[in-house]
């Protein structure tokens, strides 16, 4: 497996380097340019000072030269200087956005998967009772519901309407916890303990909107594996020979059926970065996703580069990590 590993490494840096290309390469053919806002905000600013500041910026050069100029410095750690905040772009998306996606998104999958593994199996095992229709309903739904209409809905249930008609009710918040509370922290005005219940209280929603969709997604999916292995020989071998139905299930049939979980899993950790990038909109969530927006909107190339550039090096490790998780779950799977 080692071996195999290390192959699989080498063959992602062609991979990532094909997708920083075409990353860059869709960034920098955005119609207009960074020096735009610049115009609007001060109409004396003359063709001569903007000549300068595009060659300042490198703008006047060919794409291509701006690419290998961008990757040497990104080798080396430097993904240049963000043109709205003044601040390093690395230290924009990893230091400072990346931690707080991390929380969301984790938390997100996390409940995800604990939700929906168990209640696929439900479904699975009570096939076509009521409770599998009822699942299956509401997976379908949940599958069905775009990310950005079930935020809104969220809100308005939870932030608006509930407090109003239900006296008592807790009021959820619609913005999120800002960098001044942190700052309270430190001066010692709020305790850390306040700060985190805080943060805590308002993640609920923005953790619920992320996670539902996948939610419903792997509960389908979950369904559908594990009734395909229940019908397989060494399932009915199994029961033959005397075993408990539980350990048939979650001895022979449930690793097998893990396998498709695996690779949406595998796949699904970067979308759900991606997919922030909406909820983080909605719930004004300062995290890596609202970065990206806030770049793109802005032309802000270095945050928007290195943002989805990571992005793209998620995918290709977690594709690799769902297909070594194959071994551990599937003894049949060997590399070698």
């Amino acid at each position: 497996m080692f071996a195999y590993t290390v192959r699989r490494l080498l063959q992602m840096i062609p991979l990532l380097f094909a997708a920083s290309v075409v990353i860059f390469t869709l960034l920098a053919l955005q119609p207009g340019d960074p020096l735009d806002e610049l115009r609007q905000q001060n109409p004396r600013i003359t063709a001569e000072q903007l000549e300068q500041l595009r060659r300042a910026y490198g703008l006047d050069q060919p794409i291509y030269v701006r690419y290998f100029k961008w990757l040497g410095r990104a080798l080396q750690g430097d993904f240049g200087q963000s043109r709205t905040y003044a601040t390093p772009a690395a230290q924009i998306i990893f230091a400072e956005r990346l931690p707080r996606t991390l929380v969301l998104s984790g938390a997100a999958l996390l409940l995800a998967l604990l939700v929906a593994i168990p209640v696929g199996i439900f479904s699975a095992v009570r096939q076509y009772s009521a409770a599998d229709y009822i699942i299956t309903f509401l997976s379908f739904v949940g599958f069905s519901m775009p990310i950005f209409f079930l935020g809104i809905l969220l809100l308005f249930l939870f932030a608006f309407w509930l407090p109003e008609q239900i006296p008592g009710f807790p009021k959820f918040p619609v913005q999120s916890v800002s960098d001044l509370q942190w700052y309270q922290v430190q001066t010692g005005e709020v305790s850390f303990f306040q700060y985190i219940g805080d943060w805590a209280f308002k993640l609920i929603l923005p953790v619920l909107a992320l996670s539902t969709i996948q939610m419903a997604s792997w509960t389908r999916y979950m369904r559908a594996s594990l009734l395909e292995v229940l019908n397989q020989d060494y399932i009915r071998t199994a029961r033959a020979k005397g075993l408990g139905e539980r350990v048939v299930l979650y001895k022979h049939a449930l690793r097998n059926a893990l396998i498709p979980i695996i690779t949406l899993v595998g796949l699904a950790i970067p979308g759900v970065f991606g997919g922030a990038v909406i909820t983080e909109t909605i719930f004004s969530y300062p995290g890596m996703g609202r970065a990206i927006l806030d770049s793109l909107i802005d032309k802000d190339y270095n945050v928007a580069m290195a943002a989805l550039a990571f992005l793209a090096m998620l995918t290709a490790l977690f594709n690799l990590l769902a297909d070594l998780m194959y071994a551990v779950v599937d003894p049949r799977i060997r590399y070698s």
